[in-house]
This record gives C-alpha cells, structure tokens and sequence, in this order.
C-alpha cells in the first residue's frame, strides 16, 4: 500500500469534518499543511475556536501517511506528547482526541500523566506507553528521571504545548525549554508546536519555544483570522459611593448578579482570589436559597474529587452555576455556560478576554461578560477594559531567563535517570533562549554545586548530591537522594498546605497553614462552602466536623493579589481623564459623575497630560498621595522611592498605603514638597541605587530566595503526608541566605533571588518607564481641606489592617458622613 499523498490526506481531514457537521476554518487547515510539511511553530487561536483540532487531526493524518497499514497493525511506542499547563485540561483534550482517533480507525490508546495519576498505571505506561501522552511539564521531568528514558521516548516524534502563553511567564516555561533541549538531541526530526492565545511579544514566544532550533527548524507562526466578538456589559449600581472602597459595591450587587445566573442556562462567576470564591458562594446562597443544589464553588485549593464532580455536572448541566478563580481559566471546553460573571476587575486585558471566552465557546458565537464592580472606580476599568479589547492591546508575557534553580534541579533530573555528559548537556542547555548566555564559569559553578554543596556547603554530605564516575557521566548513586529529588521536581512553590479532612477521613481540600495557625480547637470557619469547626491539628492535617453557625473566619491565601497590567494601566488613565472631558461617552463614566464632579470641586481630575498630588492634613496628620494609576506593585517600589528622596531633603518618617490607583505618604510632621519637585523628584538618575537605597531589597531576596532554595534542592519540603512545618522551611532557607551572603557572595542562586526581586517584583523596567512619563506631565499639586474620592479608598486600605471586619465598617460610616459634610 502507497503512501498517501497530502491533500489526499488533508481530505481524510475534511471529510472527518463533514460528519460531524462541521467545516474546518482556514487556519486549520493551513496548521494541517504546515505540519504535514514537516514545520513546527506556534498556531495562534482564540479560546473555542477549534485549535485542539487544528494541530491533532495532521498528528494522526501523519501516522497514516507513515503506516500505510495503520488499520491493520497494533500501533506500538509513543508517537506524540501533549503538554498541558494545568491538569483539567488534560481530560478534554484525552476525549477529543479519542473521537478523533475511533473515527480514522487507528488503534492508538490514549494515557494521561499528571499528579493525579496512580502509581500503577504510571508504571504500566513506562513498559507500555500510550501512542498519545497527555501530561504537565513536572510529569515530563519526571518521565526523564526514569531510567532508560531514551527507548520510552524513542519513537516520539511530535509535541505540542498547550496554553504557551500561561506557561511563558513562569519558571514552568524554563523547565519546558530544558525538556525539549534533551528531546531534540535524542530526536533531530521532533516538530515542537505551542498552542497559544494572543500575547503582545508572539514572536519572542516561537523563540522561547524553539531556542536556537528557530534558525535550523521550518517554523511559522499561524494565526486564526478569526474576530472574536466580545461583549462586556457592566452590572451598574443604582447609586454611586461617592467616597468607595475596595470590596464593599460588589456584595451590594447580588441582587442583581442572582437574575443573570437564573435567567441564563449556566454560568461561571469569576472570583480573583480563592477567599473571595468562598464569600461569593455563600453569599449567593443567603440571598437566593433556591439555589442550592444548582450552585457549586471550584478553586485550586478544593480536592480534586470535588473539582472533577463540579466540571462534570457543569458539563452535563446538573448545575446552573459555578463560582470559581483561575481554576476555570483555561480550555475546559464547557459548552453550555450561557454567561461568564468577572467580580472585580480582572486586572489584565488578556486574562479578561480568556475568561470571556469560556461563553460562546463556539465559532462565530459572542462571548459576553457581565463586569461586576467591587468599588466605584472600578467602572472605570471596566471602560479601559472594553477599549483596550477593541484595540487589539494585550499584555507581552515577559520569560524568565537564567533561572539557574530550574537549571540545578534539571542536571539532577537526568543524574537520577542514566546520568549525563557535562560537555554535550551545556551544549542543549545553550541552545534554550533561557541559558543562551550561561558561560563556562557559571556552568562550572552548577556542577561543583551539586556535587560538593558549593563553596558554602561542601562540608555536609547531604549537599554532595551528584558523583562524577569514571566513564565521565555525572550520576546520582544514593536511593534517598533520588527519592527525594523525584518528590521535588517542578517549580511551582507556595506556602506549605494544610490538609482539611473529616473525622471520618474524607478529604476536603488544603489551605495555607498560616491560616489553621491563627485557629484553636472549637473555631469555626467557612471552606468549600461549608461552616467546619476546628477538631484538632496532627501533623500536617487540620481535622474538622460540620457546624450549624452561620459565622467563621474565611480562608485568605497569600499572593491572591493579581498585579495591575502596563496595557491596562495605561487606558485606565486615558477614561480617567475621559470622564473629566467626556463623562457621556459611556453608561460606567456616566454613572460616575457625582464622583467625578465632588474630585474636581474639591482637588482635580487630571487629564492624560497631567500627574495629580494631593496635599492635606488630617487628625491622623500630614498626607501626601500620588496618582499614577501603574498598579500596587508599580506603586510599592515608587511609593518607597519617593518617601526616601523627600526624607533626604528633611529627615521624616512615612506610613504607606497603596492600592492601584494611587499611594499614600503619612507623616506626623508638614512635608516638603514643593522643595521636592523642584529638586526633580522623579527623576531617573541613578534609579538602580536609589532603589536600594529605598527598598529592602535584602528582606525582599530572602523572600524570593525561599522558593528558590526549594526548587534547587537545598530545602527538602518532606514525604507525602509528612511534609515539614512552613516555619522550618523559612528559616533553613533564611539560614541559606545568610550563609552564602557571609561566606559565597558571588553564588549564582543568590545573586538570582536579587535579580527576580528588580526584575519580576520591583519591575525596575516598568518602573523607570512610569517616572519618564510623570517627569513629561504638569504636575498638578492640589492641597484640599479634606478626603477625596480619590484618596479615600487608599486610606480605607491602611485603615483595614488594624481593625476586624465589623470595626471597619463602623470606621467607615464615620468617615464618610464626615467627609459628606460639605
């Protein structure tokens, strides 16, 4: 039997297609071609638009052309890997590929690989592997930390990375890239393809993903000439707060967020933070109890039978509506949600358009998103938001580059397998876009550091992980060191997990232990949309039993707090100025104008041209606030900056609050700014030392550096179900910093946890960008008699670490009828 020709199989293609009722869009096919042409690149699609099939349908047309009597013989060894960023995904995929395989008559099996998978059909996959492998980036190092790993992967001939764009801004990409730099040594014909929805910098992804194979591989770019419509329709409330804060509007507008969910066949509510998902879900219920039964909560913390029980009924539409985070971000293809919900704002454009997409699903359907604000101003967002979709603007995805924690994880990974060559293995490690740069010295480092512990550690045996033997392969010999070292492997680190289980045993899901620390036996709290009281801690498990009171704490998880984009901080300043000039233009600016004109009467809108500080004295003292609208952790590092430079001019101390739009510098004693802006106080000069000057940057490293002792291996995070108190790993990790900063201070992983801190948290980039432009703008100093609109909400946030929930609000009332007082 022949092979068969191309278009003869691009027409096995359509006529799949035809079946099914549907037609393959022009991108589809053009993927179809490029890839039977032997190309790798990056398919470039909306959420729905059918871009799983775009790159699956050409795998298998490919093992057709190459096994003219596939219907016939036993397909045998491992033909394809599907790398999916998050494990939710990889059961959608399983099943649309197994459609498609059962319809082209191939007897291809089909295996899933992830953290969920048992430990028996983990090993049965390893003597006989699936033809399609679905799994996570960790399960691929995991797969390469697998003796003999080269007859496993030996008849591989294609990957595809789903999702590229989420991988790309984390330490996952890093160790993506180094997982492909063995593979396309083993196998010079690999085809790489991501999957990837739209990013401001798609060509620095294809070079990410290919390394230094985009100069010797056919590559392309494919984009999906497909205009996903868009609608964003803003749940407006009937009055405006004229002096708002965060999170009090959005719980005020249940009641019209409950007509949405009843009116529509299903629907996704988009939390920000996992605690927020919590109060959400409860209080939906409180105020429309007919919805119990039809409602259901999914974040990442809650167990994954739980999870898996709310996507299936979402699917099978048992359930209208599911209150849900990130968890749902991504391509689980659930057709029948009518309408997404956003509470909050989502803080990046891309993000929003991502969960738009989860409606209309479909080709050519209108994904609508209804916009719940928390606080007033964030209607404003909600205008930047819809602007920045119809222009086209969406955030770059900045990669990590000399991760060299990835990188020591890594060299153990394959010292733990068969061993590796330290000559050919910088080699591949070369030719990643992340270690393009790393030179022979830095390389050296790498390998006395796992095998002697470095110059620091070289005393301990512990850190003498990796043996270079005599055949001149560098090995792992130890079976403790490999066990520990396969429980390790993955970049993703956070705070240490508590289990939440019954009495009985049933788990519940995991919260971050600093939480179940502040908790004493009889507590009640609020998880997984059930009031639990506290029973007893042992070891790392929090033992609970249902309780009828209706109050409890509710969970918060550290980092929740999603930074505020370049692409949209900079429309959020284009419709603040816009709802001074031209508040009609939209319903949301409309809405604001009594906030609008009660700021201008009594400091001033700015306009794009102009910077605004505000100046007054309170009972609390004297308050300085700044409005750049760059978002809270733009203003951390500004905020810090300018509190240093004034108090270079006059000896001073600051309290600081900040939230998106603006930050604030209290004092007890008058400020010197206008000696500060003639002395430039924004200028650039010499920011890198005023910076640290400013910060703390040594408390902010050892912040970092935490992670970054875990992922390389210096801290042991324990067994399952012994894993070590957070306390310990803070202080091993801190004790690190210490060592290396005293005794090695040219340590790679060191020097790493500053350069993360200017770069990923400072922005330093961003930073001096954001001071070019105020230098540029008329400053316009307003020095008010009181509080403003503005200024409120920051004050509000400074307010709120010192109070309980109920004192807060008390507090509140009082300041604003104060401030009402006209």
């Amino acid at each position: 039997m022949e092979r068969m020709k191309k278009q003869a199989l691009i027409n096995l293609g359509t006529e799949w297609f035809a079946e099914k009722g549907w037609k393959p869009f022009e991108f589809q096919l053009e993927t179809w071609d490029a890839y039977l042409e032997g190309f790798s690149g990056i398919l470039n699609a909306p959420t729905g638009s059918g871009k799983t099939y775009a790159l699956l349908i050409p795998i298998l047309l490919d093992y057709i052309r190459c096994n003219p009597k596939y219907a016939e013989e036993k397909a045998e060894g491992m033909n394809a890997i599907w790398i999916t960023p998050i494990r939710a995904l990889a059961r959608e995929i399983s099943l649309a590929s197994e459609r498609a395989i059962e319809a082209m008559g191939l007897a291809w099996q089909v295996g899933i690989r992830s953290g969920d998978t048992s430990t028996s059909v983990r090993k049965k996959q390893l003597t006989n592997p699936p033809q399609l492998l679905i799994t996570t980036p960790e399960s691929l190092h995991l797969l390469l930390a697998s003796k003999g790993y080269r007859n496993f992967f030996g008849n591989l001939g294609t990957i595809v990375i789903d999702e590229w764009h989420e991988l790309m801004g984390s330490k996952r990409a890093v160790l993506a890239e180094l997982a492909l730099s063995r593979l396309k040594s083993l196998l010079p014909a690999l085809q790489i393809w991501g999957i990837s929805a739209t990013i401001g910098n798609m060509d620095q992804a294809m070079s990410v993903l290919l390394g230094s194979g985009e100069s010797t591989m056919p590559n392309k770019i494919i984009k999906a000439d497909i205009q996903k419509k868009i609608e964003v329709v803003t749940v407006l409330p009937d009055e405006i707060e004229k002096f708002p804060w965060s999170g009090h509007l959005g719980i005020h507008l249940l009641s019209k967020v409950v007509p949405i969910i009843q009116q529509s066949g299903s629907t996704l509510i988009f939390t920000n933070t996992r605690a927020m998902c919590e109060i959400w879900y409860q209080r939906l219920l409180d105020v429309a109890p007919d919805l119990a039964g039809l409602l259901a909560m999914h974040h990442g913390s809650i167990s994954r039978e739980i999870r898996d029980w709310v996507e299936q009924s979402l699917h099978s539409e048992k359930i209208k509506a599911v209150v849900c985070t990130s968890s749902l971000d991504l391509g689980v293809d659930f057709r029948p949600v009518e309408s997404i919900i956003q509470i909050g704002s989502p803080k990046g454009v891309a993000r929003f358009i991502q969960r738009a997409g989860r409606s209309g699903h479909q080709p050519n359907a209108v994904s609508r998103i209804y916009f719940v604000p928390t606080h007033s101003l964030e209607l404003i967002e909600s205008c930047a938001l819809r602007q920045a979709i119809d222009d086209g603007q969406v955030e770059e995805r900045i990669p990590y580059v000399r991760s060299f924690d990835v990188l020591a994880q890594y060299l153990v990974t394959l010292a733990v397998s068969d061993g590796f060559d330290a000559v050919e293995t910088l080699e591949e490690v070369r030719s990643t876009f992340s270690f393009a740069s790393i030179s022979e010295a830095e390389w050296q480092w790498l390998l006395n550091f796992i095998v002697t512990g470095g110059k620091a550690l070289h005393q301990y045996n512990e850190y003498q992980k990796v043996r270079r033997d005599p055949d001149g392969l560098f090995r792992v010999h130890d079976r403790k060191i490999s066990l520990r070292h396969r429980l390790s492997i993955g970049t993703i680190v956070g705070e240490t997990s508590m289990i939440i289980q019954y009495q009985r045993g049933k788990r519940i899901g995991t919260v971050e232990e600093w939480f179940i620390a502040q908790l004493r036996p009889g507590d009640t709290f609020w998880f997984a949309g059930k009031s639990l009281e506290l029973i007893r801690v042992q070891g790392m498990t929090a033992e609970v039993k249902k309780s009828k009171k209706k109050k409890g704490k509710v969970p918060s998880w550290l980092g929740g707090r999603i930074p505020l984009s370049s692409q949209l901080a900079q429309y959020l300043r284009l419709k603040v100025a816009q709802s001074r000039e031209d508040a009609y233009a939209e319903p949301e600016l409309e809405k604001l104008i009594p906030l609008t004109e009660l700021q201008d009467r009594r400091s001033h809108v700015p306009l794009i041209d102009e910077f605004l500080i505000e100046y007054f004295q309170s009972s609390e003292g004297y308050h300085l606030l700044f409005y750049p609208f760059e978002g809270r952790y733009i203003h951390e590092g500004m905020s810090a900056l300018i509190a240093w430079r004034i108090a270079q001019i006059k000896p001073i101390s600051f309290t600081i609050a900040m939230n998106d739009y603006g930050f604030e510098l209290l004092s007890d004693a008058p400020i010197p700014i206008e000696e500060a802006l003639e002395n430039e106080l924004f200028n650039t000069i010499d920011l890198s030392a005023d910076i640290q000057a400013s910060v703390n940057s040594i408390e902010l490293a050892k912040r970092r550096f935490r992670d970054i002792a875990s992922i390389a291996g210096l801290v042991f995070k324990g067994y399952p179900g012994r894993e070590k108190k957070d306390k310990y790993l803070q202080s091993s990790s801190q004790l690190f910093f210490e060592v290396f900063t005293d005794y090695e201070p040219d340590n790679l992983l060191l020097r790493q946890a500053f350069e993360e801190v200017f770069v990923f948290q400072l922005d330093e980039t961003r930073l001096r960008t954001a001071l070019d432009r105020i230098q540029f703008q008329k400053i316009i100093l307003s020095q008010p008699e009181k509080a403003t609109p503005y200024s409120f909400p920051i004050i509000v946030d400074r307010t709120r670490e010192k109070l309980s929930t109920e004192r807060l609000a008390d507090r509140i009332r009082k300041m604003k009828l104060a401030l009402e007082r006209e």
